[in-house]
């Protein structure tokens, strides 16, 4: 058995030199998470998402858990991958039996990965009421599993569930678990805080004294989100040495999620100019993480750090302005390090540099534009009656150009009626009938709709594409209605968001009204009037 020797706390002394590996368990724990589901083609899109990036192991599920799994680490071995390893996971062998009798240990063997990742217990406590063994058989089947798998020629990873709890509770036995999977050849020995609660301080004093105990053999963190402190766990774990790194693409897992390794990655990266990617690798993070986003068919958080679509986004006037002056003012550092971008909003909040920010986005020389304070007093005031801006660009961008002398709408709607009726054998429809003058032309037109909406944007774009055909190109692909003061009853303010896209582009407008089909008309109006000015 191991003796307890304490060290005092103290981070690594050349950290900068240090090497860290990243370990992905994002088609296994990853998976674990609710909403989450990822088929056999999902997770080989993910490995090799993976290998591009430069992560060093991905761990591609339990062989001995489902058909799933089993079928993934048959296909993964006709991918042609650069550099990355592949693990297959599981538990010791049962209690009371040995390695060579138990199934989940061959369905390991039979997935015929370089790389094995066995979870083994090191609370006492598991020991006794989930296993429901002798602490000594714990011991005999963590050491024997993994000296099974190293016989064959396995790199043999040991995760150590719930080892911080369990080092809380009895350390002596916990640090005796970690000593038998060295003893059964564990290249690795990951500590595992499996229940998310432990401070990020006690990731740091513990492991320093597992250093001590083990001062030869690599160690490794497994961190969950249940605190909110996966990431600085991660972070702590690898200022007290560790050099073996677990967690998922934008922190997928169960419950709350484990180690983001999109936060991770450059953090340990670009703050503790650490070497953990292939050289300029992490420049391609932003668009990795929203392709591992798409094929998760999950929306990539906006605040996520460093990829979000907000992590650079500046809304404040104040901040907008000191921003102009040096962009690192309000960054803590350049968005194109990790392939994002900073984006400036426009609201209510906004000063004149969000404005002339925006201008220069669209490439309108600023004299061009009349009135600036104009414009920004219109936007303040349509945001009190129910508008928002921030998340639509093509309206802003309207209202600046429309303050140009040159500028010319493509159309102007004279008047528009709608009516939506029911007839028997037909059931409910819309027709609209439109008026609009484009160019020196009036025209009338009708069109039929599943909806009043529907059928005013038929009838809108029946009338203007004789004069404007590549309209024909403009899709409709997102219409969005919030009730803004719902005490109103069905009185009260909508505010509607349509997004477009063509060939080239996506992009989104508001309108807001106490009508719906007003609201509706200012957001289509500005859709259709921006696609026609900016088509190319």
């Amino acid at each position: 058995m191991v003796s307890l020797v304490k060290s005092a706390p103290g981070e690594v002394d050349t950290l900068e030199n240090l090497h860290v590996l990243i370990y992905d368990t994002t088609c296994r724990d990853g998976t674990q998470g609710e909403g989450i589901s990822l088929s056999v083609d999902d997770k080989l899109k993910v490995t090799h998402l993976l290998d591009g990036l430069g992560v060093h192991y991905v761990e591609g599920g339990w062989p001995g858990s489902n058909p799933k799994d089993a079928e993934y680490f048959r296909r993964v071995r006709e991918l042609k991958l650069e550099q990355i390893r592949v693990a297959a996971f599981g538990s010791t062998c049962r209690v009371g039996t040995k390695p060579g009798d138990d199934a989940n240990i061959q369905a390991l063997l039979e997935a015929e990965t370089p790389v094995v990742t066995v979870v083994g217990k090191s609370s006492a406590f598991h020991v006794r009421h989930v296993l429901r063994t002798e602490s000594d058989e714990n011991l005999r089947i963590i050491r024997e599993s993994l000296a099974y798998l190293k016989a064959r020629g396995r790199e043999v990873i040991y995760d150590a569930e719930h080892f911080f709890d369990g080092y809380e509770a009895d350390p002596g036995y916990a640090v005796n678990t970690l000593q038998a999977a060295a003893e059964g050849g564990a290249e690795v020995l990951v500590l595992c805080d499996t229940n998310g609660g432990t401070m990020p301080w006690r990731i740091e004093e513990i492991i320093h004294e597992i250093r001590s105990l083990f001062p030869d053999h690599p160690l490794g963190i497994h961190a969950h989100d249940d605190g909110g402190l996966a990431l600085a766990n991660s972070l702590a774990a690898v200022r007290a040495g560790v050099t073996h790194v677990q967690g998922t693409v934008n922190g997928y897992g169960e419950r709350c999620g484990n180690a983001d390794l999109c936060a991770l990655i450059p953090n340990l990266e670009l703050k503790l100019e650490m070497t953990v990617l292939p050289s300029g690798r992490v420049t391609d993070l932003t668009q990795f993480a929203q392709a591992v986003a798409a094929v998760a068919n999950q929306p990539l958080r906006r605040q996520a750090p460093y990829v979000g679509r907000s992590a650079f986004a500046h809304k404040a006037g104040m901040h907008v302005a000191a921003m102009r002056r040096n962009p690192l003012s309000y960054q803590h550092l350049d968005p194109t390090l990790v392939g994002n971008r900073s984006r400036v909003l426009v609201s209510e909040l906004s000063g004149r540099g969000n404005l002339l920010s925006k201008v220069e986005e669209i490439g309108v020389p600023h004299q061009e534009v009349e009135d600036l304070p104009k414009v920004l007093r219109t936007i303040k005031q349509l945001e009190h009656q129910g508008f928002s801006f921030e998340g639509a660009d093509a309206s802003v961008e309207m209202l600046l150009r429309r303050c140009r002398p040159e500028h010319h709408p493509p159309f102007e709607m004279i008047d528009f009626m709608i009516v939506v009726q029911h007839r028997e054998g037909r059931g409910i429809f819309a027709e609209a009938t439109i008026k609009v003058r484009v160019r020196d032309q009036l025209i009338h037109e009708v069109a039929e709709g599943d909806g009043p909406v529907n059928a005013l944007d038929a009838a809108l774009r029946k009338a203007l594409f004789p004069v404007y055909p590549h309209l024909a190109g403009f899709n409709l692909v997102d219409y969005k209605v919030h009730i803004l003061n719902g005490n109103h009853g069905t009185g009260a303010t909508a505010r509607v968001l349509i997004d477009m896209e063509n060939a080239n582009r996506r992009w989104t407008t508001v309108g807001a009204s106490p009508n719906i089909i007003e609201a509706s008309w200012i957001a289509l109006a500005d859709a259709v009037e921006y696609g026609l000015i900016t088509a190319p």
